[in-house]
């Protein structure tokens, strides 16, 4: 039986990769570092320790991690505040889920993202726990983010779903042992190997139905 689902955020509920992709991009133009071609990938589900280090690393920005993430956190929720960027199907896919079970989400975003976003979108009241790997440690796809969503959800998390969209997302839901529902991220699909990790792969969220969830929890 199925305790309790658990959303990613970006690519799932929030179409935010691009926003977070031009932040990261002005910041190293702006400080004479240099854009890899696989970064935008490379960074996908870090938290903010690892992808700031990623920065300060491997694109050559000579500041401390913890400034890289505060200025690019900045102009991500001053995008957020001027409007947030919800996908198709989102606020209608979490309540028709959140109508049936506890709602988490496991995010590698920052918990001030996390917290604009849900408030932004009025979402907040359905979501009974929420977690940034940021609090965790790891980020994805260690297992620890959704390891940390089902203890603030008091459930096992093998009794949960989760809703994920990246190759990192699906492997750290998986490694956590809960069943995974894939709704692949449409800028940056992940491989077939990863995608046969899901229990179900679905074309969008409007496929993210109670009778898809039920029979995924079977």
């Amino acid at each position: 039986m199925i305790a309790a689902v658990v959303f990613d955020l970006d690519g799932v509920l929030v179409d935010s990769e691009a926003a977070w992709d031009e932040a990261r991009r002005e910041l190293v133009r702006e400080e004479g570092g240099t854009w890899k071609e696989s970064a935008t990938r490379d960074m996908l589900g870090m938290s903010s320790l690892e992808w700031s280090r990623y920065v300060a690393d491997e694109l050559g920005v000579k500041l401390p991690p913890e400034e890289i993430s505060s200025r690019v956190v900045g102009e991500l929720l001053a995008v957020y505040r001027r409007k947030l960027p919800l996908l198709p199907g989102a606020t209608a896919a979490v309540e028709r889920l959140g109508a049936r079970w506890p709602l988490g989400l496991a995010s590698s975003s920052n918990p001030e993202v996390i917290a604009l976003a849900l408030s932004a979108s009025g979402l907040d009241r359905r979501f009974s726990a929420w977690v940034s790997s940021e609090e965790v440690g790891p980020g994805k796809p260690a297992p620890d983010v959704y390891l940390e969503a089902a203890r603030r959800l008091g459930v096992e998390a093998r009794d949960c779903v989760a809703i994920e969209d990246s190759e990192n997302g699906i492997n750290s839901a998986d490694a956590a042992g809960m069943r995974v529902i894939a709704i692949p991220n449409h800028d940056f699909p992940p491989p077939d190997r990863v995608l046969a990790l899901a229990d179900h792969v679905a074309a969008s969220l409007d496929e993210l139905t109670v009778d898809l969830v039920e029979r995924v929890g079977t």
